[in-house]
């Protein structure tokens, strides 16, 4: 059995006043209870990244952690999203923990199932990915998207955990490697298991949000789907040269036709079907500039290479494991 592991749990957080207040203590208490069954460090963590909120949530988060040096808090210079914001929480935490465990905190994804995710790392795993066991709480609008972008994703070629978002942990020996990969346009989900190692799946049932209102709507969850194909899949590039192909030998069939037809003089004016046509293939050139100007667009932001978040503030001072084993 390894050593009792230090444990960081992420949290990001963006205009949560509202909800802090009832969470906090249900984290507290989830890490008190591991450690407590002797399984984790007492030096674990709770770190909270505040996303550039609006509101009172770094003030919430500085009284917590001037309260209980249990509460860590990072602020980020400016609102970045939530997968930058769950970026800056691991990468800040990988040399002062064993293991992390990233949450959101709504209080939606079930705090339990941290008790199995360490069980499942002290057998070896070196990621334990969280999995809803079932959508009831979702509308049908919702749960047929979802279930639909993981399919779609797959086929894409993208490797992605079925009904899995970012309640996961991750090892720091993961972590290390991760930090190898410098993408700009984040999709974790689906570069997570990119990295490799040894990985399992805890099962667990989602709640309904605790307080507040949801600050990931239709447009955000779209525009997450979209960066997830276009980040980690040049499957509709290839699509765009099937249909391409396709649609050559289509109109190469046709202008043989159309002499056929002249030289047997059976050749009839048609506006209708020449404005089609030319409609049809008009669209399908837009839509695959389209697809294309996405991909160039990704290329012209990686090759910048500007930074994916910027510590604007910090509650506590940055250590490491080994500087604290070297006090």
């Amino acid at each position: 059995m390894k050593n009792k592991p230090v444990l960081y749990i992420i949290i990001p957080c963006y205009n949560e006043e509202k909800v802090l207040p009832i969470t906090a203590p249900l984290f507290k208490q989830e890490i008190m209870k591991l450690i407590n069954r002797n399984i984790i460090s007492v030096k674990s963590k709770i770190m909270f990244v505040n996303d550039g909120s609006k509101d009172q949530t770094w003030n919430i988060l500085c009284e917590l952690a001037k309260k209980d040096d249990c509460f860590l808090g990072i602020s980020q210079s400016r609102n970045r999203g939530h997968q930058n914001a769950v970026l800056a929480g691991l990468m800040e935490s990988k040399d002062q923990c064993d293991i992390t465990i990233s949450i959101d905190c709504d209080g939606q994804d079930d705090i339990n199932a941290m008790d199995s995710m360490v069980e499942e790392y002290l057998k070896g795993n070196e990621i334990v990915y969280g999995v809803r066991s079932r959508r009831d709480t979702d509308t049908f609008f919702k749960r047929f998207t979802a279930e639909s972008f993981y399919k779609l994703l797959n086929w894409m070629g993208v490797e992605v955990i079925y009904n899995h978002a970012d309640y996961r942990l991750i090892s720091s020996r993961v972590l290390q490697e991760f930090a190898n990969y410098k993408e700009v346009n984040i999709f974790l989900r689906g570069m997570v298991p990119l990295v490799g190692f040894k990985s399992t799946i805890v099962y667990y049932e989602r709640h309904e949000r605790i307080a507040g209102e949801s600050h990931y709507p239709l447009s955000k969850m779209l525009s997450l789907a979209f960066d997830g194909i276009t980040s980690l899949s040049i499957k509709p590039i290839r699509m765009i040269t099937g249909v391409g192909f396709v649609i050559a030998v289509l109109s190469f069939i046709g202008v043989l036709w159309s002499f056929v037809e002249y030289f047997i003089g059976e050749t009839v004016n048609g506006w209708a079907s020449m404005t089609s046509l030319i409609c049809f293939i008009g669209g399908v050139q837009l839509l695959c500039l389209g697809i294309l100007g996405e991909y160039i667009g990704k290329i012209y932001l990686e090759v910048k290479a500007r930074p994916r978040y910027i510590i604007s503030d910090r509650t506590y001072t940055k250590t490491t494991i080994c500087e604290e084993e070297n006090k």
